[in-house]
């Protein structure tokens, strides 16, 4: 995990690649509780039997949960513990290239996009990727907006 304390020690990590997650596998029950949660039980994401032969052999993940696993994940990667706040400011650029399928393992890729001062505090932009084992395009690829507060 790489760990930054001060501003300059991430002005000066801009451009680089932080690293990757530990890999986790999407389950059924996952799926299931992210329906529940949003109200979207859509026959490809709930229905196992009759996912079989749908377009993907199987159920797969809603979008919004793999973009939703994002911070869990980007966060094994990267410490900013050592300013007091941390806000989700936004997102930018969020696509869905590849679907998760239920059953495959993803984990989070982390890159220093850039980093801003912001009133108040240090606005900082993660490119993060999806990935998702043995398949070459990824499951979400997005640009995170941390801001960092004193």
């Amino acid at each position: 995990m790489r760990r930054f304390t001060t501003a300059d020690e991430l002005r000066a990590a801009v451009g680089e690649d932080l690293g990757t997650s530990d890999w986790l596998t999407m389950t059924q029950a996952r799926v299931n509780t992210m329906a529940d949660a949003i109200d979207d039980h859509q026959w490809i994401h709930v229905d196992e039997e009759r996912a079989k032969d749908g377009p993907y052999g199987g159920t797969i993940a809603h979008g919004y949960l793999t973009l939703a696993l994002v911070p869990t994940l980007a966060g094994q990667v990267f410490d900013f513990s050592a300013w007091g706040t941390l806000i989700n400011y936004g997102l930018e650029k969020v696509r869905f290239p590849n679907p998760v399928r239920v059953g495959d393992r993803v984990r989070a890729r982390v890159r220093l996009a850039d980093v801003a001062d912001k009133a108040g505090g240090i606005l900082v932009s993660l490119d993060l990727t999806m990935e998702i084992e043995g398949q070459e395009r990824p499951g979400c690829t997005s640009r995170a907006l941390i801001l960092l507060l004193d």
